[in-house]
């Protein structure tokens, strides 16, 4: 008897190209450009040692509001954060201007 496993084995891989170049073509992707309107806000941070240097430097990327409606943190804790801004989020903050905010921010909110 004929073994015909090794010639349906052939035929399959022989035919299996064939039938995929034989499959209609997907729907090229359509990508449509949206527009959306961010929200202002004139808000700034409260006047204080470091505030400019907050305004300046904090503001491009997040509002007041936001930043003021943060729970309190430590000193240990704002630091991190600012630094995680700069290093992480590629944040375009001056070395020298990062103690500055530190201070301001934790001096804004002090923790008990």
């Amino acid at each position: 008897m004929i073994d015909i496993r090794p010639a349906a084995l052939i035929a399959a891989l022989i035919l299996s190209p064939l039938v995929a170049l034989a499959a209609p073509a997907p729907e090229p992707m359509r990508f449509t450009s949206q527009s959306i309107e961010m929200p202002t806000s004139d808000r700034i941070f409260p006047d204080g040692p470091g505030a400019e240097a907050v305004n300046n430097n904090c503001l491009a990327c997040h509002s007041a509001g936001m930043v003021l409606t943060q729970p309190k943190l430590t000193k240990a804790q704002w630091t991190e954060t600012v630094n995680k801004m700069v290093h992480v989020y590629k944040a375009p903050v001056d070395q020298a201007d990062v103690q500055t905010i530190v201070d301001y921010l934790t001096a804004l909110k002090p923790t008990p």
